[in-house]
């Protein structure tokens, strides 16, 4: 059967083909996952070569374009050979003001022949301790480009927020400063059109495309491990770029010198500029995240159910946002209020299968790391290796929990608030003063979240 599909085909024909997609979507989704966002969707038109498919609200369109818009577009290249795209139109909005947004087979949008998302910007993106220092260099590149911190390369966790500061770079210029190239593209599809490129004997073309671009953001540049050709092409199109005074911010999950099997110039390149981690967000950041993309949402999410959210999800703003999203649909559908109660429903599936974190766990594994017994961390004794050790474990507690200064001394011994932030402060201190400590702690954290 010739899978490919006509523009001029009837609306019957169009809905088989949607009806293939969702029976696609049945083999690469859960059971769960495939009723609750994709069995309540209708295929409305096709328009301009997209299918417009209705959804029962808005919270549908970004959950589907935050979580499935891979596997989306992987259904649609099974069943259809025409380039086919899909756009999500929210049931009850006014065809005037109705803004779909397109899934495509790379899940790339474009402003200005930029590739950047208008939705990334300065002003949504929320500030905390977490990441004060990334959002100012950031900020900084975006107001002085070329000027300051050239290269900047941020690295974090997943769902930190570096994509979101990278593109809000180049929304920034987009905007203030129009007559600049400006390029966002993962390092991924760099690879990708590199082969292309190879395949079709249009190498040059590739590399004139990048090395016209006064600021070019590459996401995800781990993605470089292995990959001798690209690495050759990124060390050769970096330098083309820097010593004509051209702006490079790169993103990566590790810093420079700890991607696997990266070439030492390359690290080298990458770490000339300033390089900025990014942690996970305390508790109190997470609550804003929270409260300023419901406001985003046009909804008023109480401040308990917010606390609730948060304190159960601790180390991925795209989780978070994602438990919101899902909160806020679950309540549209179903008509029931945004509680704590609801909220827990939403979070049960998600959060079945993982370890607790609690004082405990946070102390054993800072025991563990300082090679000291967690006896030794609850008793009395003040030597130096015990006292650091305690000291850390207040922090991590503070910070991965949200506990309050008296809910801390309570954990060890009732000891007062001041002696509390006294070690906190000294940590975050150390943390800002040597490296090595500041990546011991880091592992004690990412352990503590993997469980």
């Amino acid at each position: 059967m010739d899978n490919s599909v006509e523009k001029s085909k009837g609306i019957d024909d169009l809905k088989l083909i949607w009806d293939q997609v969702l029976e696609q979507l049945k083999t690469r989704v859960t059971e769960e996952g495939f009723n609750t966002w994709f069995k309540p969707t209708r295929l409305i038109e096709q328009r301009n070569g997209v299918l417009l498919v209705e959804v029962p609200n808005p919270f549908f369109v970004e959950w589907i374009e935050e979580y499935y818009g891979k596997t989306l577009a992987a259904a649609l290249a099974e069943v259809n050979s025409a380039e086919l795209r899909v756009a999500f139109q929210p049931r009850k909005i006014e065809p005037d003001t109705a803004r779909p947004r397109f899934i495509r087979k790379r899940t790339l949008y474009t402003q200005n022949g930029s590739r950047l998302q208008d939705r990334y910007t300065f002003k949504d993106f929320v500030v905390g301790e977490n990441n004060r220092f990334a959002h100012a260099a950031a900020l900084a590149v975006a107001e002085a480009p070329s000027e300051v911190y050239n290269p900047l390369f941020l690295y974090g966790g997943v769902g930190l927020g570096k994509t979101h500061l990278l593109q809000a770079i180049g929304n920034f210029l987009v905007r203030t400063q129009p007559k600049l190239a400006v390029t966002y593209i993962p390092a991924e599809t760099l690879f990708i059109e590199l082969i292309d490129a190879v395949e079709k004997g249009t190498r040059m073309e590739f590399k004139n495309r990048y090395r016209s671009k006064d600021i070019l953001l590459i996401d995800d540049i781990h993605f470089l491990r292995g990959k001798e050709s690209l690495q050759e092409e990124i060390f050769h199109l970096f330098n083309h770029l820097y010593e004509g005074g051209k702006q490079v911010v790169l993103t990566s999950d590790r810093p420079p010198r700890e991607i696997p099997t990266l070439e030492e110039r390359l690290a080298s390149r990458f770490s000339g500029g300033l390089v900025v981690d990014i942690q996970p967000p305390d508790l109190e950041t997470r609550i804003a995240i929270l409260l300023r993309k419901a406001e985003s949402e046009g909804q008023n999410l109480p401040k308990d159910v917010a606390f609730y959210i948060a304190s159960k999800i601790r180390s991925n703003i795209r989780e978070l946002e994602g438990a919101l999203i899902k909160l806020l649909a679950l309540s549209s559908l179903t008509g029931r209020g945004l509680t704590t109660a609801l909220a827990d429903e939403v979070l049960h599936d998600l959060l079945r299968n993982r370890p607790r974190t609690t004082p405990n766990r946070v102390v054993k594994h800072v025991a563990k790391t300082f090679n000291v017994t967690v006896e030794e961390i609850n008793s009395r004794r003040r030597t130096a290796p015990l006292a650091l050790a305690r000291q850390s474990a207040m922090y991590l507690i503070r910070k991965l929990l949200g506990f309050s200064l008296k809910e801390i001394g309570r954990c060890f011994g009732g000891k007062d608030h001041t002696t509390v932030l006294h070690a906190i402060d000294k940590i975050k201190k150390m943390m800002g003063e040597d490296m090595e400590f500041k990546e011991k702690m880091m592992g004690i954290e990412q352990r503590i979240n993997r469980g």
